[in-house]
């Protein structure tokens, strides 16, 4: 089934891009271009790509000198022609912008059939994390975090957009679908250990809480950089179904989309409409000398 306007049939066809990207900024653009055009051959009409599309690099010297302005990027430039060439919807999921000689912001790019950029998204949260397996992150490092939700209105609906450690901030996914999202894009490179531990169950909650379609396009391998990501892009229904799910390996998933269902479950569940304002109160629940039911 091929991908029609909500309004004439309800049905979307969108294609994840899985990858394991490397070092060399080419390589991993022609690998992806490659896959995009398999996923248009299969009549998608909108095609995601994970986090760090164009580069995957632990180096911040090394990223930093492969990074480009916007308005200079070959990579671009190229996914440009691309979406006009295959005359569909490219959402490059992020790639590495060069704000200033030591800061970069990690960009997500909507390119529409004609070539155009319809939006841009700079990834809002910030991955600084140090793992109990010694794996440390400091995205704050390279990266100026975003300050910006964005919902892009699309032929079939709303889309709301999404990086990665932003999947861990339920207050965005909610306020992304009460600003009329049906449809949240989450491209990610999770590692394999928080993939393995949470990324299902994230990826679900969000879908479920904010009654949207949760596309995840993944990173999936190990990296030329010794990192480790968990794969698995999801295609997840409003009501927290997973209706599509890649491996570990590079590939492209298909899924068809009834567009429909996002209302069905809105109408069956109304909590996107129920939010009440509330204060909290801490209370005091005991003397503060009493240590009888504390381990020691």
């Amino acid at each position: 089934m091929s991908g029609t306007d909500a309004a004439s049939g309800a049905w979307l066809r969108i294609a994840l891009v899985q990858m394991c990207a490397g070092r060399d900024v080419e390589a991993n653009v022609a690998a992806v271009e490659h896959q995009i055009r398999d996923a248009g051959r299969q009549g998608a009409r909108y095609v995601l790509t994970p986090e760090v599309t164009t580069l995957m690099e632990t180096d911040r010297e090394r990223m930093l000198a492969a990074a480009q302005v916007e308005a200079e990027s070959v990579a671009l430039a190229r996914f440009r022609s691309l979406a006009r060439d295959l005359g569909l919807y490219l959402h490059i999921g992020s790639m590495a912008v060069r704000l200033s000689a030591d800061r970069l912001a990690n960009r997500s790019f909507l390119i529409r059939p004609d070539g155009e950029i319809a939006a841009r998204y700079d990834k809002i949260h910030m991955f600084d994390i140090t793992l109990g397996n010694g794996e440390v992150y400091e995205e704050s490092r390279s990266y100026a975090p975003g300050g910006e939700a964005v919902v892009v209105q699309m032929p079939w609906g709303r889309l709301g957009l999404t990086i990665c450690y932003d999947l861990r901030f339920p207050q965005l996914f909610r306020a992304l679908a009460q600003a009329g999202a049906g449809i949240i894009a989450v491209p990610a490179a999770f590692t394999r250990t928080t993939g393995e531990a949470h990324w299902h169950a994230l990826l679900r909650a969000r879908a479920i809480e904010a009654q949207c379609f949760i596309l995840a396009a993944a990173q999936g391998g190990h990296h030329e950089t010794g990192r480790q990501t968990f794969g698995h892009s999801l295609v997840v229904s409003p009501w927290g179904e997973i209706l599509a799910e890649a491996g570990v390996e590079p590939s492209v998933t298909v899924c068809d989309l009834d567009l429909a269902r996002i209302q069905q479950v809105r109408d069956l569940v109304p909590s996107l409409r129920h939010d009440r304002p509330f204060e909290i109160t801490v209370v005091a629940g005991g003397n503060a000398d009493d240590r009888s039911g504390v381990a020691r």
